[in-house]
């Protein structure tokens, strides 16, 4: 899950950013409304989390901004227990509101519901061939065995059988899996591939994870003929 944080208190923000990225999400952060808002319209997020009283302009207008161009879902966050607040955010387009202070846990449950809710069409398993793979208990499984894989292991694996058959650039899994600008001077996309491969394909058949040399990587069950033509070779 991809969030965006828009919240001023910094240690709240530092909060959020910390426990939601052990939880395996990517989390972006901005500190006032102005960059929150370039951050909103400039970038997919699965949830927002938008604080109501923000420097620069206040989560309202950040929101009616989104809405104007996008539907992603937005929690508000509000240290304002005020009816008012609260009727004024859901009719601006906010879909759920929460009040400080409030229970990381509940947040996070608010968070993974808003995302279900907003992913109704993306089946809760994927499969490639005899690789099973369940989004929502974080589990993958090549026929019986389960693969042990790190938080960032399993978003990758998620991105590329969420686009099984697309070939995707390494700039691509860069900002989808780590929220980065692409560096080619770093290798850190080529050792995450090589990691999950050893891991999902080396012991196992048939290989589901293609290196297309000079394009990217792209994760589909090939027949032989089809392999050995258009492979690129595996790291």
């Amino acid at each position: 899950m991809k969030i965006l944080i828009v919240e001023d208190e910094l240690r709240t923000a530092d909060y959020l950013s910390k426990g939601l990225t052990e939880q395996g999400c990517t989390v972006d952060a901005a500190h006032n409304g102005i960059d929150g808002q370039h951050l909103a319209l400039t970038h997919d997020y699965d949830v927002i989390v938008l604080d109501v009283m923000l420097p620069g302009q206040d989560g309202f207008a950040v929101l009616r901004a989104l809405r104007a161009v996008k539907q992603t879902p937005v929690i508000m966050l509000t240290a304002r227990d005020r009816v008012e607040d609260r009727i004024k955010g859901l009719h601006e387009g906010a879909d759920d509101y929460l009040v400080k202070p409030f229970s990381f846990l509940e947040l996070l449950a608010r968070l993974q519901a808003l995302n279900r809710r907003g992913r109704k069409q993306e089946p809760v398993q994927l499969r490639i061939a005899n690789l099973q793979i369940d989004l929502l208990a974080r589990k993958a499984f090549r026929g019986a065995t389960r693969i042990d894989l790190t938080a960032k292991e399993f978003a990758l694996l998620a991105v590329l059988a969420r686009r099984q058959g697309e070939i995707l650039s390494k700039t691509a899994i860069a900002e989808l899996v780590w929220d980065m600008n692409f560096d080619s001077n770093t290798n850190v996309v080529e050792v995450a591939i090589k990691r999950l491969r050893d891991k999902i394909d080396a012991p196992f058949s048939p290989k589901l994870l293609h290196t297309i040399r000079g394009m990217g990587y792209v994760m589909e069950l090939r027949d032989t003929e089809s392999e050995a033509q258009g492979e690129g070779g595996a790291l």
